[in-house]
């Protein structure tokens, strides 16, 4: 629920009406995203289980499956703002994604989230274990040219997660637990993938990577937070984020129980990284006040 300068008063969960209505909106979000979403995804862990042949259109049928459900956000804040706050209020939506006007700092760290994690983890896998972890192939060059390329397609998500949703559980909540919760919403979304062979999530632990999220989510409700909403600093976070996982490697060979615990020495030392990160930014949220909150 927007006023007429397209923003969201912290005073809002002050009124019971108002407060029920971002409640509502939320719910609405939440339950579109999903529905969107797990149906493709879930389509498409079905064909690639049933068809044994490796056919073209097979192929490309759940490669388009998989691409829908990646914006099953998107799609669900363009709806649902279009439906409440009409063109307006969707030009302020997109327009998000295009706000880069920021201090440098942010850049900096959307880029060196990952990567500075990814250090530290390899240098406490080699104290741990007197070991170095299993690093990935890919050079800074071709890394830079993966983050560039995939930056347009975080729309899809961060649209809808940060662009919709995150403002108005921050507005209804606070910045600290809507980060928290949107965090485990957004890991509990990526469920379908960890039951889809091939795909890079297939058989690893899910209960670790949802803890993992909701550290992420943290980290980017954070950008999101100082950089007064602008959603191209998160979708670059979040696409350095995918693209710089694989500095030191994360995977194991596909289990059978993607709800065991098992996973990684790196991993379970990214998961913890990740969360000495979110528990110093949930300390600093606190301090954090908008009395006008733009949101979609």
């Amino acid at each position: 629920m927007t006023n007429q300068n397209g923003t969201i008063s912290s005073a809002l969960p002050q009124d019971p009406a108002l407060a029920g209505s971002v409640t509502r909106s939320l719910v609405s979000f939440f339950l579109l995203t999903y529905a969107v979403s797990w149906t493709c995804w879930l389509a498409a862990v079905k064909i690639s289980h049933e068809t044994r042949t490796p056919l073209a259109a097979v192929g490309v049928l759940r490669s388009t499956l998989l691409l829908v459900g990646a914006f099953g956000p998107a799609l669900a804040a363009v709806l649902l703002t279009s439906r409440a706050d009409g063109r307006r209020g969707l030009y302020a939506l997109l327009a998000r994604m295009f706000q880069g006007r920021v201090d440098l700092r942010w850049y900096l760290f959307a880029i060196l989230y990952m990567p500075t994690i990814k250090l530290a983890v390899a240098l406490t896998h080699r104290l741990a274990s007197g070991m170095w972890p299993r690093f990935g192939h890919e050079g800074p060059i071709l890394i830079t040219i993966a983050i560039l390329l995939s930056l347009p397609m975080q729309s899809g998500e961060e649209l809808g997660w940060r662009g919709y949703a995150l403002p108005h559980l921050a507005c209804r909540f606070g910045w600290p637990f809507a980060s928290v919760v949107l965090g485990a919403v957004w890991g509990l979304w990526h469920l379908p993938l960890f039951f889809l062979p091939g795909a890079d999530k297939y058989g690893q632990s899910f209960l670790v990577y949802v803890i993992g999220t909701i550290a992420f989510s943290v980290a980017i409700a954070w950008v999101y937070a100082r950089t007064h909403g602008s959603l191209l600093l998160t979708m670059l976070l979040h696409s350095a984020f995918d693209q710089t996982i694989g500095i030191v490697s994360d995977v194991l060979a596909p289990g059978e129980k993607p709800f065991a615990l098992g996973a990684s020495l790196s991993f379970i030392l990214t998961v913890a990284f990740m969360w000495i990160v979110a528990v110093y930014l949930l300390v600093k949220m606190k301090a954090l006040v908008s009395p006008r909150l733009q949101v979609v």
